[in-house]
């Protein structure tokens, strides 16, 4: 045992050094910087486009014609997919845990972290359909590791992507979703964790042993709702609360500028604070510059790299813009600050102000939702990536690495999971690097796809 926890306690510290790193200022200044190049590189597309992004995503909802294709998936189908592995439980505790470290300020520094994500997700989307491949059965699969093979010309750069995206699949995509499932349902219905990492381990295992048309069809109808079921519950404690938006509002604002010192140390740490938290939680939640989400983008029927372009900026505005900032409207409106609590129980406090006692089973019901459907979605993305690594062995690969996940899901709901969460935080860091890389090297290539298309469009 003495030798277990020394070894434990090896890996905690490397651990947090190459996280120090991979996700310290300058791999968020990067992130920024990216989406702030394309951005400006497209005249701000995000903003000056919006009518037509917002036509070709929320209009083709309720009145585009389906363009599902045999073996392939829908451009709405490919987005709640990606939408399902991107609103997990980081919409909720992460929310709130950066406004608890960062101060309201840090809402501001999210929102902008989205408007430039927005870019960067609309530029992995391009390239991901610009390089995808068609397997034997006609569909359509690919990745930042084939636009980083093919269009950057480094395999070993691809292939360094696809095992810090099959890491993260069981450690932030599977294990960390889960062990948080468990915990809210013990904490709300005294429901066993073991219990509930069986019936997961069931529903689950039918899901992703379906694969990508199963995975798709479940997303596409979670999705929807859990987030109308979230939106519409925090909009009824913002409107109860609705007096003090104003003052939320100007919190927000005033927050992501107060250069006052904090503690009485060095002055403009308050606003320090505000920027760090506010970005990397915008980052964690809509996972723009990560590189997980072009992998099932990649699979949508869409044959117009720019149109599925579009679904990248609907995704993180949905993710960020609308449910994010929920969250973070309800802590500030409800009057919960300033508590000692954070994440889960701040935002479980904000919510009871308005519903009471039926307030934690609400935020547990939506940290289930978002949760659950968070696991089903990134197990995609490690499953494409364990094909590109697997070559004649795909199949084999592939099954393996499903029973792995189901067993996985056995695991997380019963332990505690704390240095599972800072090695998936360092993996999905990892996952980035390549990929921004990728973006940088390849700018040109989405700026040219994207000018085409509006000239001739």
């Amino acid at each position: 045992m003495k030798n277990l926890a020394e070894f434990i306690n090896i890996v905690e510290k490397i651990n947090d050094f190459v996280n120090s790193i991979v996700w310290g200022p300058l791999m968020l200044a990067l992130i920024m910087l990216v989406g702030l190049l394309f951005s400006v590189r497209l005249r701000f597309f995000q903003v000056s486009r919006c009518k037509l992004w917002l036509r070709h995503t929320f209009g083709n909802i309720f009145f585009g014609k389906s363009t599902d294709k045999k073996g392939s998936i829908t451009p709405f189908q490919a987005v709640s997919t990606a939408l399902a592995s991107a609103v997990g439980t980081g919409n909720i505790v992460g929310v709130a845990t950066a406004i608890t470290l960062g101060g309201a300020g840090a809402v501001f520094w999210m929102w902008l972290a989205a408007i430039f994500g927005m870019m960067t997700s609309f530029a992995e989307n391009v390239l991901g359909v610009k390089y995808r491949k068609v397997n034997a059965n006609g569909q359509n699969y690919g990745g930042p590791m084939y636009y980083i093979e093919n269009g950057l010309g480094v395999r070993w750069l691809a292939k360094f992507f696809a095992f810090a995206c099959i890491l993260a699949s069981f450690g932030i995509g599977n294990m960390a979703q889960v062990n948080s499932i468990a915990a809210s349902v013990k904490s709300s219905f005294r429901i066993s964790p073991a219990i509930t990492g069986v019936v997961l381990a069931v529903i689950i295992s039918f899901i992703i042993l379906g694969g990508i048309r199963t995975i798709s069809r479940v997303s596409e109808r979670i999705v929807p709702f859990m987030a109308l079921f979230y939106i519409v519950g925090g909009l009824v404690v913002i409107i109860t609360h609705i007096q003090n938006l104003p003052g939320a509002i100007f919190s927000i604002f005033s927050g992501a500028f107060d250069f006052r010192s904090v503690t009485g140390g060095i002055t403009g740490f308050a606003a320090a604070l505000a920027i760090k938290h506010g970005i990397a939680r915008g980052v964690f939640s809509n996972e723009a510059g990560l590189g997980s989400s072009p992998i099932v983008h990649a699979a949508s029927s869409e044959s117009e790299p720019v149109v599925q372009g579009m679904w990248g900026i609907f995704q993180v505005f949905v993710d960020t813009i609308l449910i994010c900032s929920v969250t973070a409207l309800c802590i500030l409106t409800s009057g919960v600050l300033p508590t000692a609590q954070g994440g889960a129980l701040l935002s479980v406090q904000a919510f009871s102000t308005t519903f009471g006692g039926a307030g934690e089973i609400f935020v547990t019901i939506s940290i289930t939702l978002f949760a659950f459907a968070t696991v089903i979605g990134w197990s995609y993305y490690g499953e494409q990536c364990i094909g590109y690594l697997s070559g004649k062995h795909f199949s084999r690969n592939v099954l393996i690495y499903k029973a792995l996940q189901v067993l996985f899901i056995l695991f997380a709901a019963v332990m505690k999971v704390d240095l599972v969460w800072s090695i998936s935080d360092t993996f999905n860091g990892l996952m980035a690097l390549p990929n921004l890389i990728a973006l940088l090297f390849l700018s040109g290539q989405v700026v040219k796809e994207c000018r085409c298309y509006l000239r001739d469009n």
